[in-house]
């Protein structure tokens, strides 16, 4: 990926991550006096904080389960929220709906693990924008989200489609299709926006779209 296309926390992330090793080696071989231990720690934890948004990305939340057992592999079931629902094929009043959710959270700054005004991470968003607008519940998490409804190329695209993308090695992030190329979502670089599909950046990453199977 071009340096230019990359967004402004993954540069961050990738220009940190030397001076942030060679201030940890530097501090176990001693180089740093005991009595600024503290101070090393802290300025070495605020450099790890803007790595792992910038190489992890959307951090999705696990659902919680009453099992010890390790990870669950089936998403759970999608529900409906209390009162009326939205048909979703009903694509114009999607498109409403999805629009009027960008003008209520524009510039709403990306938190992980956030599910409010002060803060929310991607899959937070989408689980909170279909269950007020929509009047449809989604697991909470992008693990969970991708396993529902049916695979739709890009080409068919619709309102309220489920776009998902791969961010650096193992990271996930979702968003919701508008219309004529554009997603709802997001962003950890600039909070909930709305992105074009055909932008270098997500172009590249863009990995499936899944439509929800009502």
């Amino acid at each position: 990926m071009a340096w230019k296309s990359m967004p402004e926390e993954h540069r961050i992330g990738l220009v940190l991550l030397p001076v942030m090793f060679a201030n940890l080696a530097e501090y176990r071989m001693g180089k740093q006096q005991p009595e600024i231990g503290g101070t090393m720690k802290k300025s070495i934890w605020l450099m790890v904080v803007p790595l792992i948004i910038g190489l992890v990305g959307c951090s999705s939340i696990p659902e919680k389960s009453t099992k010890k057992s390790a990870k669950a592999t089936h998403a759970p079931g999608v529900t409906h929220a209390p009162g009326a629902k939205v048909n979703l094929e009903n694509t114009s009043l999607v498109k409403k709906m999805l629009y009027e959710q960008y003008s209520q959270w524009k510039h709403t700054r990306y938190r992980i693990g956030g599910m409010s005004r002060s803060g929310v991470d991607c899959s937070g968003f989408i689980q909170l924008t279909f269950k007020t607008k929509l009047g449809v519940i989604l697991p909470r998490s992008t693990e969970f989200q991708v396993q529902l409804g049916e695979s739709v190329s890009k080409s068919e695209l619709k309102a309220g489609d489920l776009v998902f993308f791969k961010t650096r090695w193992s990271g996930r992030h979702v968003g919701v299709y508008i219309e004529d190329g554009r997603f709802l979502h997001a962003s950890s670089t600039y909070g909930v926006t709305i992105s074009k599909l055909n932008e270098s950046y997500w172009k590249s990453a863009y990995w499936k779209a899944k439509r929800l199977d009502m």
